[in-house]
């Protein structure tokens, strides 16, 4: 049986024309990992998967064995038993780090036209993609800012917003957010991101309570910035590195539908190698079209696409 493609030409034109949304999931940090590789504290050659940093901090907080060890459950556990102070250093000596950036990341750092990137990751790829790319253009360099989910409790609902080439953030609200994203690029930290170079301003959403403190949020339409909600409404939506077994990923798509009003007929993509059957209902139920593609192959057919079109 021949392998349904996905729209390469589509998908990249819509890219160029910024009406496209790419949404990061855990899965597109780990772009040029070989195969059977395991992950280990220290490690710096790629990120842990999420059950990796779960089985880490369940080892370190001896988690009960007849409990499942879901990352949020057991995060969850080590909050309890040694203080979310410890927990959150604990994960930013593990993201504090000169991760190798990967294809996509450069690929979407080298997109022309200024988009809204959203991101579940902690890390700092895209940020390091991004600048990579300013130092190659020079004077030509692209702008961008980045906006983070906050879980500190004195931060209330505030975002952080980071100006680009800001030395301090800007506390903002959500709907105070003021950014023309006709002109730059954004990048939306949903849960949170580690800061490496003030680690106290460190925000992770990655324990049960933080989860339902940001679905909270979203459930009074104080997590997602205004400005993104009305792009959220009208462009195409692209996953990468997400399965939809994450039931917080549906339940964010699920207030974009009914909160956000977002239109039927906008058709979006998933890049996932090998769905289950569930998971690919799902998916076709959001309007979501998935293809099962490696993700590192995805983006070497879109970077070949590119490619042919300048050579044109």
């Amino acid at each position: 049986m021949s392998q349904l493609l996905p729209p390469f030409p589509f998908i990249l034109n819509k890219l160029n024309e910024g009406k496209v949304i790419p949404f990061l999931g855990a899965g597109a940090s780990l772009g040029g990992r070989a195969s059977g590789a395991k992950w280990k504290k220290g490690d710096k050659n790629f990120l842990p998967l999420g059950s990796e940093l779960a089985g880490y901090l369940a080892d370190t907080t001896q988690f009960p064995a007849e409990e499942t060890p879901d990352l949020t459950k057991v995060a969850q556990y080590y909050d309890v038993v040694g203080g979310r102070q410890a927990l959150n250093e604990e994960l930013h000596g593990i993201f504090n780090c000169d991760y190798p950036l990967t294809p996509l990341h450069t690929f979407l750092a080298s997109v022309p036209t200024p988009l809204l990137i959203v991101t579940t990751n902690y890390d700092d790829l895209i940020e390091r993609a991004l600048e990579e790319k300013n130092q190659q253009l020079g004077d030509g360099a692209r702008p961008y800012d980045v906006v983070i989910h906050t879980t500190d409790v004195s931060s209330g609902d505030l975002l952080l917003w980071w100006p680009y080439g800001a030395t301090e953030p800007i506390r903002v609200t959500p709907n105070k957010l003021d950014v023309d994203l006709n002109e730059r690029t954004v990048i939306y930290k949903m849960h949170g991101a580690v800061d490496r170079k003030q680690p106290e301003r460190d925000s992770y959403v990655i324990t049960e309570d933080d989860y339902i403190d940001f679905l909270a949020r979203m459930t009074k339409n104080k997590a997602v910035p205004a400005v993104f909600a009305e792009l959220f409404q009208r462009r195409h939506f692209l996953f990468l590195g997400y399965g939809l077994n994450d039931w917080n990923l549906r339940v964010v798509l699920n207030r974009i539908e009914k909160d956000l009003r977002r239109p039927k007929g906008i058709t979006s993509w998933a890049i996932q190698h090998e769905p289950r059957l569930l998971e690919q209902r799902f998916w076709q139920e959001r309007g979501v079209e998935v293809y099962d593609f490696l993700l590192d192959d995805f983006v070497q057919a879109l970077e070949q696409r590119r490619q042919q079109q300048n050579m044109s």
